[in-house]
């Protein structure tokens, strides 16, 4: 291996070695019961709390998704994506953050989203939380395969190993999985923070010497003229022709809609859940505002400027997606670009351990136990969690191997299944007591598979239907939650003085 890649290796190396000595640091504690493992037992402070939020939620996305496709087709697409994500983000800290903090404690302590459900509805039969803990089951699996070719991507186009990339999955599959596994919720939140730290310091760095080497905005722009409406925030550079066309007034909706999916982001929403007081939630918003807001930014300006300094070298949508690495590798001594190449890193691991951990929450804590064996043992719970969260890397490393490596598209899916099965419901749920069990049933169910019969069905029909699946998915399912709750008898005196409660607890 050139010396040049050993340096490189080296940066990344030192790394990896920090995040594993935060999960044994946390192994001991965090495996001491359930609630620990899952929730930390609401211990998260107010940069925590933000930092893990944000940085879990953007993923490997960031880094290499967004700026990939603001370098493949300019700005069109990629600016309304990331308006529509900052808006999610302010509003889902406004009105959301501090109404589940309350009402998940009054409603029996709830320490993961489907028991949220189950007890804010109190579902004794358990069916909202069976269905609520297979949804994120599925959905949480094809987000982790997002975050493995994350991993691949990164060590194939560094290392020059194309034979190398399902190796590379697998062993940054395994990675994740064992600090996670051994330091449960807090070591992922804590590592988290410090992912969230290390995303903005690349993104920074990278757009910094990127913009100086472009030649600053005249140069940038120099060079971007010779792509057709590529900085038209309504229009659309298109690479195989060479041409530029209008972005319609529907492919905006379509990246506004990403937007509403942070409703129903079961790792969001957690780390809501987890805040040590709900007097911090102001403080942890200006925090994870303000964090969302410059990297969005300069996610979609690299794409911008790495078009302009090296035009031609990334012709696919795909290839696109590794444009941050050629920055790092063409502008940074290979030690530091190992280390700034982290922040890639850094950002897949801050999501795929969430998913893992709310995946296997969701078996354990919210199937196994909820379920089938609702006798067990905080200790069989604990080893249920675990054999989960194998499974789920295992499935996850299948659908990143399965051929589509495209980052963005993966992500556009899963993101659409989580937001239009869980967004609606919390929203109802947290602000309208008449809300009833059949009625979260039947939304749920309708939002989760709308996403799969939107998208394989009738988008195919085009012009209107073309809309991304997320948006008339999650207006579907909030519609069957307002009629069928109308239509069902209203909840019981107890639900009702529950949801009063919650409106003016403090904790």
């Amino acid at each position: 291996m050139p010396t040049f890649n050993i340096q490189i290796l080296v940066g990344m190396g030192a790394y990896l070695v920090a995040i594993i000595v935060i999960g044994l640091w946390f192994a001991r504690r965090s495996n001491s019961n359930p609630e620990e493992f899952f929730l930390g037992k609401r211990g998260l402070g107010p940069w925590v709390a933000a930092m893990s939020a944000e940085a879990s939620d953007m993923s490997g996305w960031l880094l290499m998704g967004l700026p990939g496709v603001a370098y493949f087709t300019g700005m069109g697409e990629a600016f309304w994506t990331a308006v529509g994500l900052f808006i999610g983000t302010w509003v889902n800290w406004q009105i959301v953050a501090k109404r589940l903090r309350s009402y998940s404690q009054v409603a029996n302590n709830a320490i993961t989203l489907p028991d949220f459900f189950s007890n804010r509805f109190h579902d004794k039969k358990r069916i909202l939380m069976s269905i609520a803990a297979i949804m994120i089951l599925v959905f949480f699996s094809i987000y982790a395969g997002a975050q493995f070719v994350t991993f691949g991507k990164l060590f194939v186009n560094v290392f020059n190993a194309e034979n190398y990339f399902t190796v590379m999955v697998i062993l940054g599959a395994a990675l994740v999985m064992l600090y996670t596994l051994l330091g449960g919720f807090l070591a992922e939140s804590t590592t988290d923070f410090i992912q969230g730290i290390m995303m903005i310091f690349a993104l920074l760095l990278v757009l910094g010497f990127g913009f100086f080497h472009a030649g600053g905005f005249a140069g940038v722009s120099e060079n971007l003229a010779h792509f057709p409406r590529f900085t038209d925030i309504f229009g659309i550079y298109e690479p195989g022709k060479g041409t530029g066309t209008d972005y319609s007034f529907l492919n905006i909706l379509s990246c506004l809609a990403w937007g509403l999916g942070y409703f129903g982001m079961p790792h969001v929403l957690l780390r809501f859940m987890a805040i040590k007081k709900s007097s911090k939630i102001p403080e942890s918003r200006f925090i994870a505002v303000t964090w969302c807001f410059i990297s969005l930014v300069a996610a979609v300006a690299i794409g911008i400027v790495g078009r302009a300094y090296l035009p031609g070298l990334l012709t696919t949508a795909g290839d696109a997606e590794t444009i941050f690495l050629h920055l790092a590798e063409e502008f940074f001594p290979p030690l530091l670009a190992g280390l700034v190449i982290s922040g890639i890193l850094a950002a897949s691991m801050s999501s795929s351990d969430s998913y893992m951990l709310i995946a296997s929450s969701a078996l354990a804590n919210d199937l196994f136990k909820g379920l089938f064996k609702k006798d067990a043992g905080e200790q069989l719970v604990m080893w249920v969690a675990r054999i989960t969260m194998l499974l789920v890397t295992v499935f996850g490393v299948s659908i990143a191997l399965s051929g589509n490596q495209s980052i963005f598209r993966i992500v556009s899916y899963a993101w659409a299944g989580l937001g239009a099965t869980f967004g609606p419901l919390i929203l109802f749920s947290l602000f309208w007591k008449r809300t009833t069990l059949q009625g979260a049933i039947a939304g749920m169910l309708t939002g989760g598979i709308m996403v799969f019969v939107w998208k394989e069905g009738i988008s195919k029909i085009g012009g209107a239907f073309a809309v991304y699946e997320l948006l008339p998915s999650f207006i579907l399912s909030g519609l069957v939650i307002f009629l069928v709750s109308l239509a069902t008898p209203k909840p019981s005196d107890e639900i009702e003085q529950e949801f009063e409660a919650a409106k003016t607890a403090e904790f």
